[in-house]
Order: structure tokens, then sequence, then C-alpha cells
């Protein structure tokens, strides 16, 4: 009679994990209510900025036509820089979205989305200065965003023991170094350095251009090694630059058309 009191006891518990199991079971890419995390780094206007309290900026609208599209929830977080590559790693978040250049680099440890936004570094400095280009850079204190492809570009050219590239947790930091008179001049994405000349004239500060040593770039949007999110996410942002979608939002923060060709190449 106790051994069939025990068999009739595992069953039970059998059949209730079973049934609890496939309570919290879902169709490929999770629970139709699961909503996915995707980082961003929020101080990198005009792509990611704070204004009051909310995550704004064109990263920002994309994302949300993007994620409309592909009929997925999600929420937008503020990780940082530096610390949105190890929540990817480690899979706290499912995705980043925040001016991601797509390099060889990169591409070992993350995967990434088609491209978005086709950029190139340019840089930054007081008017007056004798700097109009890379070259003259050599021997000059010259501030970074820590962990960018515009540091990268400078220690290729100038080597990674430069001590006079100066590496910073932001841009805003890094801008702010060059109107202390601590360096000679930032190099950033030319949206960055572009958008804080034009909306701050009062700081005296002109752009230079050098597409003989900096070369396009494109960003992407990353996601972990493997991630399934990757096909759907792509799918929908093919459909929102064919669909006009995403020049809207590309007009409504540059003023200007996108070159959609680049993209397609």
């Amino acid at each position: 009679m106790k051994k069939v009191i025990l068999f009739l006891l595992l069953l039970s518990i059998l059949a209730l994990a079973a049934c609890g199991s496939q309570s919290t079971s879902g169709s490929e890419g999770g629970s139709k209510n699961e909503k996915l995390v995707v980082g961003t780094d929020a101080a990198y206007a005009p792509f990611e900025y704070l204004k009051d309290g909310k995550i704004v900026g064109f990263d920002a609208d994309l994302l949300k036509a993007v994620m409309k599209e592909a009929k997925l929830k999600y929420e937008l977080k503020n990780t940082g820089w530096e610390p949105l590559f190890a929540s990817l790693k480690s899979e706290q978040v499912q995705a980043g979205i925040s001016a991601i250049t797509i390099n060889d680099k990169r591409k070992q440890t993350y995967d990434f989305s088609s491209p978005y936004f086709e950029s190139i570094n340019k840089i930054l400095v007081k008017e007056g200065s004798p700097i109009k280009g890379v070259d003259d850079l050599k021997g000059k204190k010259v501030s970074v965003q820590n962990g960018t492809t515009g540091q990268d570009a400078l220690e290729k050219k100038f080597g990674k023991g430069d001590a006079n590239v100066k590496k910073y947790e932001t841009n805003v930091l890094a801008i702010q170094a060059l109107l202390n008179g601590e360096v000679d001049a930032v190099v950033a994405d030319n949206t960055v350095v572009d958008e804080y000349a034009k909306n701050n004239p009062d700081k005296k500060l002109t752009v230079v251009d050098d597409k003989t040593n900096f070369e396009s770039e494109y960003y992407g949007i990353a996601f972990p090694k493997g991630s399934e999110n990757k096909k759907k996410i792509d799918k929908a942002l093919k459909t929102v630059i064919d669909n006009g979608t995403y020049s809207k939002v590309y007009k409504k923060w540059f003023k200007v058309e996108p070159n959609l060709d680049a993209l397609k190449k």
C-alpha cells in the first residue's frame, strides 16, 4: 500500500511540475508579455539624451518605430556607455542602441542589426585654432569619449600609448575639457560636434572635416551573440526605412534628407 501511495504522490508532483513549466514557457522569442530591455547612453545628443527625465533623441524615436513594426514590447534603459557593452555580454539587456559603430572588433563579441545611420568622425576646436586636420593633432592634447571609434582612429594614427589622447566617460565631458582649455581639440562623431557648435554659437567653436583620415562608419543596434531578436528587428528596420518612416524621423532631428543608398550598400 505504501508503494502505491508513493507512486501516486510521485505522479502528482510530476503533473504539477509539468503544469508549472507550461505556464512560464512561451513561443520563440519568449512570452507574449515579455518586455525587451534596450540599453543606451543618454548623454549623446542628438541621438539619445535626457529631457525632463525622459530619454529622447533620434535613436529613441527610431527604436520606437522599429519596435512598433516588430510588435515587440520594450523598455529603453539608460545604462551608460561602457556598462552597456558589459550588460549586452551578460544579457542583462537584450539590445543596445546608442550610436554604436559596427566594426570588426565589436562583431567578435556582439551581433548587429543592418546599418541604420552613416557617420564620420570630425574635429572640434576653438575659433582661430591652427588645427586643420588630423595630422595637426600630433603633439596636441585631444579629448575623446572612452571606447569610441574616435579614440580608435587617434590610436591608429598616433599609437595607443599617446598620453595626449585624453579619455572621458562622455562626449559632454570631452567637450567641456576643450571649453576649459584642458585640451586643444575633441574628436567625435560628426552629428555630435556639428550640433554642439551650431547650438552653442557663444562658445565660438569650429568643426574641422578630414575625410582623408576619417572614413565613413555605420551605426547598428547591438545584440548579445546569437540573439533571436536580431532577425525580427532587422526585418522591422528594413520596413521603416522602405516605407518612409525612417526619413521622417531623420528629418525631424537633422533637418535634411538621409542618404538611404548608403544604408543599403
